[in-house]
């Protein structure tokens, strides 16, 4: 009879002990969610009882936090990518809106008819620039949803990219530029989408004519089955250029904005190339800034096999 008191009185004492570090566990860790409530506090909640069950819900609870934290953070750093997007769309577009404002006003005032044919011939080239701005910004748009695909079939890479330098010919002469080209003989089928491709060209030459100074070269070939394009040109000197940065969208390596860039060239390269299943790249190298593209090469056998 003793014992079973003894026993019983062991019992009540341990269940007495476990309920007084439950209680003083949970007013512990109520206190340290109001402490992380209030401050946004990174301190997480600790457990000092030796159940297994309670330690398992401070680490759930942990983890819930952490996530949360984590969430918080993103939505902060796309919220502000999101006002510096708009501040920079602000300006892009600012510029040559006010730019066709004043020259509006001049073909207005002017009675001179060879005044007026100038202005008018500027005014266009403002409205073809402002049209090309917008385009880059609708076409980024749609390179940031992930079920957008291309439409693609079997065409000849070479000749679309041969095409798409040989527009640019007036744009070399006017900068006094003769490139340094190599480019191959034989057809490199790939399947594609013309209008993407061109696309990737046309922005990577024209970031090599903005931001080069006096060389720039051009390098097509067939590189292990793939279509291989490079473009580089010489950087100015005082132009510091990340490469991991590069294919970010807004991104100026001179931070220098323009009424003619927006930013946007090389991440929309970079959404194209990705949709043909290519893969694009930057380097700096002993003053060069070089992309390179590669897209796999159509192979009918290969498809078969598949």
């Amino acid at each position: 009879m003793i014992w079973a008191v003894i026993i019983v009185s062991v019992l009540l004492g341990a269940i007495l002990i476990a309920f007084v570090q439950y209680r003083r566990q949970i007013k512990k860790n109520c206190h340290q969610l109001e402490v992380m409530q209030k401050h946004s506090s990174n301190q997480r909640l600790t457990s000092e009882v030796p159940y297994k069950e309670v330690n398992e819900l401070v680490m759930r609870v942990n983890d819930i936090c952490n996530r949360y934290q984590d969430e918080s953070i993103l939505i902060e750093r796309n919220e502000n990518n999101l006002k510096e997007a708009i501040a920079n769309l602000s300006h892009d577009i600012r510029t040559p809106l006010t730019s066709l404002d004043g020259y509006v006003q001049l073909l207005v005032m002017s009675d001179s008819a060879e005044e007026k044919e100038h202005y008018m011939k500027i005014i266009q080239e403002r409205i073809s620039s402002l049209k090309e701005l917008l385009e880059e910004l609708f076409t980024y748009t749609k390179m940031q949803d992930q079920n957008y695909e291309l439409s693609c079939v079997k065409m000849d890479g070479r000749q679309c990219v041969c095409g798409t330098v040989l527009a640019f010919y007036e744009d070399f002469e006017t900068r006094g530029l003769e490139p340094e080209v190599s480019f191959c003989e034989e057809d490199l089928p790939i399947l594609g989408n013309e209008v993407a491709l061109r696309r990737v060209v046309q922005n990577i030459v024209k970031n090599a004519l903005e931001h080069g100074k006096n060389r720039l070269g051009l390098k097509l070939e067939k590189r292990d089955r793939k279509l291989y394009f490079c473009c580089y040109n010489d950087k100015k000197e005082t132009e510091i250029i990340d490469v991991d940065k590069i294919f970010e969208r807004f991104y100026k390596g001179d931070k220098a904005r323009t009424s003619t860039s927006t930013g946007l060239g090389l991440a929309i390269a970079k959404g194209l190339v990705e949709r043909l299943h290519g893969n694009i790249r930057a380097s700096v190298d002993d003053g060069l800034f070089k992309i390179e593209i590669e897209i796999p090469l159509y192979e009918e056998k290969a498809l078969e096999k598949a």
